[in-house]
């Protein structure tokens, strides 16, 4: 999947987001999209880096430290 499939995808869904509401306003939704795209994201680099937290951090281009206070955040470890 390219990086324009994924925009797309991600548009599909807000505009669905926005339909769902019906005319309500909607609030804070920067963090509940960082938040609900964050989680699978650390999941699936997660997975497929073998739980390598060095080589997932690598691969998102954050710090170690970083990725694991967003793991813990997540719930996705202790």
């Amino acid at each position: 999947m390219s990086k324009k499939n994924i925009e797309e995808c991600i548009r599909t869904s807000l505009e669905t987001y926005f339909k769902d509401l019906r005319g309500e306003e909607p609030h804070s939704m920067y963090d509940m999209i960082i938040h609900v795209v964050e989680k699978p994201l650390l999941e699936t680099v997660m997975q497929h880096a073998d739980g390598n937290q060095s080589r997932a951090a690598e691969w998102l281009g954050i710090n170690r430290n970083t990725l694991r206070r967003k793991l813990v955040e997540h719930k996705l470890i202790k």
